[in-house]
């Protein structure tokens, strides 16, 4: 079943349609209720469903289902090699390793194809291909629809020519992609002291479309925000691993896009596609924790048995538009709110006996708040109260949060990611665990924090873990704080962030694929061997417990994963 027009009209693209997530499991009769609409297969678990976008309103998330609306993801960065014992290895005979006949794949904002980090010795390009989601001049990938893909030979003929941008008209006009790529495998530049962690490797990218405004408005994600889509996260993934199929290549996936929109428990459609990418052989997947860990936007409380519930205090900051929060119990206990609004307005609590959705307006404020109740949600079984306050007025906001049975099992409360929402909105006793971001707490990937390697110290912004399960991550921290990378005017400054960390570990992972597929030392490794390699080799302080909820195992040390394997002790 593939991708139907209606009326000229590529719905994948166009703001008429709004695109539904369906998870169908390779079942094609799932989706005859959806026969009357145009539907777009993504892969064997999903698919899309393009409706006319005057169908998502207010009742939606009653009407489809919270999984159904996809989520919304964001850059995980803000604008050492010695450390992570990648020089010590390299002067090891036998062991300098430079990813060499391994693929690096980076989907995010594009990548800057001219600069010379991304060319060999003789100017051809070190991009085996690109795919511009946002370009719609050229042929897209087979069976994708949309977008133009950009094969190596037509990149080398626009570097050839006197204006690139002519042939090969992709650009990264963000600058994020370009660094992660060359980050984590740029080649040297010795006159600015800089080189990629695995200058060996050859890329495959995607430059991911902006997310549709029909779901922008929706969760009142700001104008100016880089703000991606669920479903072309989908597609890229599916991209990316197909086209190292074809050229038979072992792939390290950097993801270094993320949202909070999830129960940060590591289900979900694209936590689940990455957990099952990362068991392929050839394949290792990186993803970044993200920036979340002393932005004061994640909650934690349990419900006072004395009182009989739990004060939530929400600070507003001046001119947020809007934006939405939500409330993850733990199962079987369900859980209400009351609101009591910064002018003192209170509205009772709603009594959730099945799934809800009620708009609330205020007599004193311009405030529409509306909450929508999901007693069990379809992805990870736990309740969901998700509030989405449409022009909230500046000021404290107070939720008393009810809890019915006697387990006293606790609940989260998340507000949306860096970017999404104004640094004047927190919550006032907030708490900085459980803030890795959605696809970080997918089970099978590696899950990268970030540390100053200058002084050992954890960055200040990092997400925290566990999950909300308690399941470990992160696995590994990795340098992240005034790390060079290059800028889009073919200079280099200092990067800090989490996806920071997951380029230079994706660089790591190109050599352990090089050294464990291409060199035949390890034929059948997959994400989960390279994982328990790095997890082994990691450095730890003697001072303190492992797992730990902000170091995972530790510090990411190559040296000493190959120096355990070059001495049996692995």
């Amino acid at each position: 079943m593939g991708c139907s027009m209606t009326s000229g009209e590529n719905p994948i693209i166009s703001e008429n349609y709004a695109d539904l997530m369906i998870e169908y499991n390779g079942d094609e009769s799932l989706l005859e209720a959806y026969r009357n609409s145009p539907i777009t297969i993504i892969n064997e678990e999903a698919a899309m469903v393009h409706v006319p976008t005057q169908q998502i309103t207010s009742n939606s998330i009653m009407e489809l289902g919270y999984a159904a609306i996809p989520s919304l993801l964001g850059l995980v960065s803000q604008r050492g090699l010695e450390d992570s014992g990648v020089l010590r290895l390299r002067s090891i005979p036998n062991f300098n390793f430079l990813g060499q006949g391994v693929l690096i794949g980076v989907i995010d904002t594009g990548v800057d194809y001219t600069n010379s980090i991304f060319q060999y010795a003789d100017k051809t390009t070190r991009i085996a291909a690109i795919w511009d989601q946002t370009i719609e001049s050229g042929d897209p990938p087979t069976s994708r629809g949309y977008g133009t893909d950009y094969s190596r030979e037509q990149i080398n003929q626009a570097l050839q020519s006197e204006d690139p941008y002519q042939l090969v008209p992709s650009r990264d006009e963000n600058g994020h992609g370009t660094m992660v790529a060359g980050i984590a495998g740029g080649s040297p530049v010795p006159e600015s002291d800089f080189t990629g962690v695995a200058p060996g490797v050859e890329f495959i990218v995607v430059k991911l479309k902006q997310a549709k405004k029909v779901f922008r408005d929706f969760f009142y994600i700001p104008d100016q925000a880089v703000c991606f889509q669920e479903t072309d996260m989908l597609f890229a993934i599916d991209y990316v691993l197909n086209t190292a199929d074809s050229l038979n290549r072992p792939i390290a996936l950097c993801v270094s896009i993320n949202t909070s929109q999830s129960a940060h428990d590591g289900r979900g459609l694209t936590s689940n596609y990455l957990s099952a990418s990362a068991t392929r052989i050839g394949t290792g997947v990186v993803v970044a924790a993200g920036n979340e860990g002393n932005a004061r936007r994640h909650y934690y409380g349990m419900v006072n048995p004395t009182i009989g519930f739990d004060t939530v205090e929400l600070n507003v900051g001046e001119n947020e538009k809007g934006f939405s929060m939500e409330l993850w119990g733990q199962s079987p206990s369900i859980f209400t709110v009351d609101i009591l609004s910064p002018s003192g307005e209170y509205i009772p609590r709603i009594t959730a006996f099945r799934n809800e959705s009620r708009e609330i307006t205020f007599i004193f404020e311009p405030t529409v708040i509306y909450i929508d109740y999901r007693i069990v949600e379809s992805e990870s079984g736990d309740q969901l109260i998700l509030i989405r306050f449409a022009n909230p007025s500046p000021g404290i906001w107070r939720f008393q949060v009810y809890e019915r049975g006697n387990l006293n099992l606790g609940f989260h409360i998340w507000l949306p990611m860096n970017n999404f929402i104004s640094n004047n909105t927190f919550f006032v006793k907030s708490n900085p665990y459980t803030t890795i971001l959605a696809f970080g707490n997918a089970p099978v990937p590696i899950t990268v924090t970030a540390y100053n390697d200058a002084d050992d110290s954890l960055y200040i912004n990092a997400s925290r873990g566990y999950t909300r399960l308690g399941a470990v991550k992160p696995n590994v921290a990795a340098p992240g704080v005034n790390i060079p990378g290059p800028t889009l005017e073919k200079g280099f400054t200092n990067y800090t962030g989490t996806s920071v960390s997951a380029a230079h570990t994706s660089g790591i992972v190109a050599m352990i694929l090089e050294w464990g597929i291409t060199k035949g030392n390890l034929q059948g490794m997959s994400t989960i061997e390279i994982n328990k390699l790095i997890m082994r080799g990691a450095r730890r302080d003697a001072g303190l417990e492992y797992p730990n909820r902000d170091w995972g195992f530790g510090i990411l040390d190559i040296y000493n994963v190959f120096d355990s394997l070059r001495s049996g002790a692995v």
